[in-house]
């Protein structure tokens, strides 16, 4: 290779997210841990401030970065700090979602068989604080290699939106800053929209929510019994 080459090559511009990025857009995490295996956790994915991160557009893109942020001491930011990195996938199952928000799942390789696209990302540490007690940490995330492995059509299902939001509530349950009793009382709720709209991923993956946390175990026993339940959707 000619030194010009090799200026040429390094000129090549560093890939791009496969996928529009706009608002917060939920998406799972593997990041290598000091056993050797990957560890499967959700992370919101922050696009630049006053433009979305877009693909296939001839607008002018956002020169600032997407980010994330870590709360707590999760395995997610402490790898981050050993490894400098992981990656970023985006996948439309959600038992997915509810087994890495709220259980731990480590798989043999990076990137989950439920996997769309992914995105290997470097994680750079760029600003951290204390919100009512619990330590956070704000990260850029910076594309080194992505794939798309699968397009889908898009379809919409009130039931997987539910199952989100209802593991965003249930992660917050035994934190000082969020009241219990409105976390409880919107699970409930999320809970009666995936029972009426939800299909059998929904209603599976709510079932693993119910086993992971036992947030229905802080319910009365008047209001428990009226809260659909989905034990049979596991089978």
């Amino acid at each position: 290779m000619t030194d010009g080459d090799e200026a040429d090559v390094s000129a090549e511009p560093l890939p791009d997210w496969p996928v529009a990025l706009r608002g917060v857009t939920e998406s799972v995490v593997t990041t290598l841990g000091p056993n050797d295996r990957w560890n499967v956790a959700a992370l919101g994915l922050h696009a630049p401030d006053g433009a979305d991160a877009t693909v296939e557009s001839d607008e002018p893109r956002s020169a600032a970065p997407v980010t994330a942020t870590t709360w707590g001491n999760t395995r997610t930011r402490r790898n981050f700090h050993r490894e400098g990195g992981g990656v970023v996938q985006f996948v439309s199952d959600p038992r997915t979602f509810v087994e890495s928000a709220v259980t731990i799942r480590e798989e043999a390789e990076p990137v989950v068989p439920e996997a769309h696209a992914w995105v290997e990302i470097e994680a750079e540490q760029v600003a951290s604080g204390e919100s009512e007690g619990t330590r956070w940490e704000r990260w850029e995330l910076h594309p080194v290699e992505t794939a798309v492995t699968e397009q889908t059509v898009p379809t919409i299902n009130r039931g997987f939106g539910a199952v989100i939001e209802a593991t965003v509530a249930a992660s917050r349950l035994d934190v000082p800053a969020y009241d219990t009793d409105v976390l409880l009382a919107r699970l409930r709720h999320l809970a009666d929209v995936v029972d009426r709209c939800g299909g059998h991923p929904e209603r599976a993956a709510f079932a693993t929510l119910d086993e992971a946390t036992g947030w229905r175990d802080r319910l009365s026993a008047d209001v428990a019994d009226d809260v659909p339940q989905f034990d049979e959707a596991r089978r």
